[in-house]
């Protein structure tokens, strides 16, 4: 199962694409749109579009995992993150992707046991998880790829993944017919 994971951000978004056959998980690939500070606000939102638009081309994921607004203290932040979230979230369903949402404290527990570990566990977790040298760099992307293992670590993804594996009509023994 190939799983795209998005980090919504307005001046960076993470992104990361994992693949996994149910019990080991492989980085396929993870970075950073930089929007840059430049660009309009419109703008902004223009450029994550576009380059998630062709990376979700690129890669095929089966779907698209991203992380959920939880609460913010700046309201002006929230909906620009809002915003983002919104573009990343039409430029997956554009591409006619299945998109479910995570909150942080979901992920987190998903990847290191614990709905409030810090960033540096998640990172050095999701280091270990795919079996890296270093942890991916920038953040942004090691976040993205934990909102993808997340959705990997879920009971119903893995449920999918291994009935995929399967002969069509062998679901259980009590179908086989010699």
């Amino acid at each position: 199962m190939r799983v795209f994971g998005i980090d919504p951000g307005s001046d960076r978004t993470g992104y990361g694409c994992i693949d996994s056959d149910g019990t080991r998980h492989q980085l396929v690939r993870c970075g950073a749109v930089r929007a840059g500070s430049a660009a309009t606000f419109a703008g902004q939102l223009s450029i994550i579009y576009r380059e998630l638009t062709a990376l979700l081309a690129e890669h095929r994921p089966e779907c698209v995992a991203i992380e959920n607004i939880f609460h913010a203290v700046n309201a002006r932040s929230a909906l620009k993150l809002g915003h983002a979230r919104g573009v990343a979230m039409l430029a997956a369903i554009e591409a006619g992707l299945t998109v479910v949402e995570y909150t942080p404290a979901e992920i987190k527990r998903a990847v290191v046991g614990y709905g409030r570990a810090e960033k540096p566990q998640v990172a050095q977790m999701v280091k270990m998880l795919l079996g890296l040298d270093a942890v991916p760099k920038p953040l942004d992307a090691t976040d993205a790829l934990a909102v993808a293992i997340c959705h990997l670590h879920n009971g119903s993804a893995l449920a999918k993944a291994a009935a995929l594996k399967k002969p069509a009509g062998l679901r259980s023994w009590r179908h086989y017919r010699p």
